[in-house]
């Protein structure tokens, strides 16, 4: 999941002006700042879950940002490819609710830290054993 997404910046980062022509054609204002904004939250977010850190937040933010650009730009259901996009976007928006929802997994950041941090507060604690 996360692929698709660092895949999206880079992709971003490879035709700027493209994107910044796409954005400003949906009407939105600013379009440099929501192509900025767009490629650092899909690199950042990305590795993230990548890393399986702060991996419940990362992916709420990401499934509104799926929600958010399906409504935005892939609204014209008369064009087979945008409908087609507008599924996949809400399909990718309910596999990181999942994510959300379940957090990482035991290969990642957060639990390494969730328990490491229950190891330490055993120790400080040796009556509760």
């Amino acid at each position: 999941m996360a692929a698709v997404f660092i895949a999206g910046a880079i992709g971003k980062l490879d035709t700027p002006a493209a994107t910044v022509r796409y954005i400003a054609s949906a009407g939105l204002p600013a379009p440099l700042v929501g192509f900025v904004g767009s490629m650092l939250l899909e690199l950042s977010c990305g590795l993230l879950l990548i890393f399986g850190y702060l991996t419940r937040t990362t992916a709420a933010a990401l499934a509104a940002y799926c929600v958010i650009t399906a409504l935005l730009f892939h609204h014209s259901f008369v064009d087979h490819n945008q409908a087609i996009h507008f599924m996949k976007n809400l399909a990718m928006a309910g596999g990181l609710l999942a994510f959300a929802g379940y957090g990482a997994g035991a290969l990642s950041i957060d639990h390494l830290l969730s328990h490491s941090s229950a190891r330490s507060a055993y120790a400080r604690y040796p009556a509760a054993r």
